[in-house]
């Protein structure tokens, strides 16, 4: 299989996750990045053994050396910068949440057809070992019908960050768009589509949500009870309950440790670690949809990543949290 020539847009801390995971794949190799400074592009080429780097991403954009890229830029740049690839012929890997609302994403879509490329967003945790297996357990039985899952992805920033783009509602900041999309598409891989009702409730610090709590009610009668928070520590952990038993998921979004409490069994843990980072499987899940000719994931769909961005939009309403981007 040829390897797929990938460009990086952005040089922040996940752009180097995204650099050191490719490392360990066999169908990408890392060819280029761009920064919107020559020292910051130079910086990271040298740190990374990255062959060409371009001050301004309409370089790199026009550049024949790339066949894909990644954007890494904060969430207000995605949709820029993805079309600016894409209008160039370039299949576009775009970091979560990929847009900062569904109007944002319908144009990227869009934008994807037209140009015949493939668009996925870097929904990594659902195509790491431990998600695949937890899917499987459930879809086999064990725990019986599910009715219940809980995800906290709560953390608190550091005094000296609190000029983070996270605080920024220009950027479309806050815990719900940075962490709190991995509890909701966690209770989807688990419960479906099939929403019925929804409540929330928020706190603020600069006009984002800085604490998040969300409660769907699903046709089904289950319930999905996500919290997110960016000035707030939890125990990053999550629970997918059943009429036969639960399972218990230390990092729920992306386990590496499954313990399950079943009627019949008891406890048992299962281990199911990363590659590397974490990331190396969705670089070979893209990887391998660009050889295949694809032109959209068969796991990470169009209509299930608008129908993520479209709830975290109702559930933005609830809360009363609008975006410069909601006006547009």
């Amino acid at each position: 299989m040829k390897k797929v020539r990938f460009g990086i847009v952005g040089t922040g801390t996940i752009a180097h996750r995204f650099a050191n995971a490719i490392k360990n794949t066999r169908g990408a190799e890392l060819a280029a990045v761009a920064s919107r400074t020559r020292e910051g592009a130079e910086s990271f080429a040298r740190e990374f053994g990255i062959p060409a780097c371009f001050e301004g991403y309409e370089n790199m954009a026009q550049s024949d050396c790339i066949d894909a890229a990644y954007i890494a830029v904060p969430h207000s740049g995605h949709i820029t910068c993805s079309m600016l690839m894409m209008n160039a012929g370039k299949h576009v890997l775009c970091e979560k949440p990929m847009a900062v609302n569904a109007r944002e994403a319908r144009q990227m879509f869009d934008c994807a057809e037209k140009n015949n490329v493939l668009l996925t967003e870097a929904m990594w945790a659902r195509l790491v070992p431990g998600t695949l297996k937890m899917l499987e357990i459930v879809r086999g039985g064990v725990l019986g019908d599910i009715l219940g899952v809980e995800g906290k992805f709560c953390y608190t920033m550091d005094a000296d960050e609190m000029d983070h783009h996270v605080f920024r509602p220009e950027h479309g900041g806050g815990s719900l768009l940075d962490v709190g999309c991995y509890g909701l598409n966690f209770a989807s891989w688990y419960l479906g589509d099939e929403i019925e009702s929804i409540s929330a409730q928020a706190d603020f610090y600069n006009g984002t949500d800085c604490h998040t709590c969300v409660l769907l009610k699903y046709k089904s009668g289950a319930i999905a009870d996500i919290s997110s928070a960016t000035l707030l520590k939890k125990p990053n952990e999550g629970y997918i309950y059943g009429t036969k038993g639960y399972a218990r998921l230390p990092r729920f979004y992306a386990p590496q440790e499954i313990i399950l409490n079943t009627e019949q069994s008891g406890e048992s843990r299962i281990s199911v670690p990363y590659a590397g980072n974490g990331f190396e499987e969705q670089i070979e899940h893209f990887c391998a949809c660009v050889s295949q000719g694809l032109r959209e994931s068969p796991v990470i769909t169009h209509a299930h990543t608008l129908k993520m961005i479209a709830l975290s939009d109702e559930i933005r309403k609830i809360i009363s949290l609008e975006y410069p981007q909601d006006r547009g």
